[in-house]
């Protein structure tokens, strides 16, 4: 059963960050834990919202991306106007890393034909010092 609220050290710990990553996160209006004096206390829905925050950073989405997705939530619409949005942010993340990896493959193999280039040379290179 999961507690209605928790502390700081306890919501740390179930989601294993530092309470330094919390403050940041609350003071970029993405977290916005209950205030009793300087204690933090976080409700299930600051929960959910970390959860998003780190998948969304995961993800290579920047903070600001994801405050934007994470403030379209409606209970009205029961979330669908934010999931559309996130729906269609990850569709784009999804074909520019595509994009990376065609770039990265393209340089992996450049890399290899390098070093297929320099052992060649080396072994030419050892050979013709043997011989003479």
């Amino acid at each position: 059963m999961t507690k209605e609220v928790m502390t700081i050290r306890e919501m740390c710990d179930a989601v294993d960050v530092t309470p330094r990553t919390l403050r940041f996160y609350e003071a970029k209006e993405l977290l916005f834990p209950i205030r009793e004096g300087q204690k933090r206390l976080f409700t299930p829905r600051d929960r959910a919202r970390l959860k998003l925050i780190l998948r969304g950073k995961r993800f290579g989405f920047a903070l600001e991306e994801i405050r934007q997705l994470l403030n379209l939530y409606s209970e009205e619409d029961r979330g669908q106007a934010q999931m559309r949005e996130a729906r269609e942010a990850c569709r784009q993340k999804l074909a520019e890393m595509e994009v990376r990896r065609t770039e990265l493959l393209q340089v992996m193999t450049e890399l290899e034909d390098a070093i297929d280039w320099v052992e060649t040379r080396l072994e030419t290179t050892t050979s013709a010092g043997k011989d003479g």
